[in-house]
């Protein structure tokens, strides 16, 4: 059984869509993807839509949508994308927070950065899980 990870948020609308749909990318063949909030947002962040959509083929609103923590099953590991004010909780055998700043409002570069900033961890990620680097037994 594969590995359950949770990318979350509070508004689930930007980083950790970026983070579940990249989830599903780089990492499938360690782990499956979720992502969550404590709010939800009627779509999905546009710009991050854009963005993820250009850089890597994959249209969210097509694959993804808003969800409450709730919403999700049981997880293994949680990853919270970094809400300085107050992150949700969900519990999990395992928690990091990646502090990612919120692209949102700001330029494509921006967005840009802090995708190629969520791949890049992704990667790490599965790599740490396929050498069971993080336990979640």
């Amino acid at each position: 059984m594969k590995t359950k990870v949770a990318f979350i948020c509070v508004h689930n609308s930007c980083r950790s869509q970026m983070a579940e749909a990249l989830g599903k990318l780089y990492g499938d063949s360690v782990f499956e993807s979720y992502s969550a909030g404590t709010e939800t947002k009627p779509k999905i962040n546009e710009d991050a839509v854009r963005i993820i959509k250009k850089l890597y083929s994959i249209d969210m609103n097509e694959t993804q949508k808003s969800k409450l923590l709730s919403e999700i099953p049981n997880m293994d590991i949680v990853i919270k994308m970094g809400c300085n004010v107050a992150c949700p909780y969900l519990s999990a055998k395992h928690i990091e927070d990646w502090g990612l700043d919120d692209p949102t409002g700001k330029s494509d570069e921006e967005f840009i950065v802090t995708a190629k900033k969520i791949e890049g961890k992704i990667k790490d990620l599965a790599k740490r899980i396929e050498n069971n680097e993080i336990n979640v037994d």
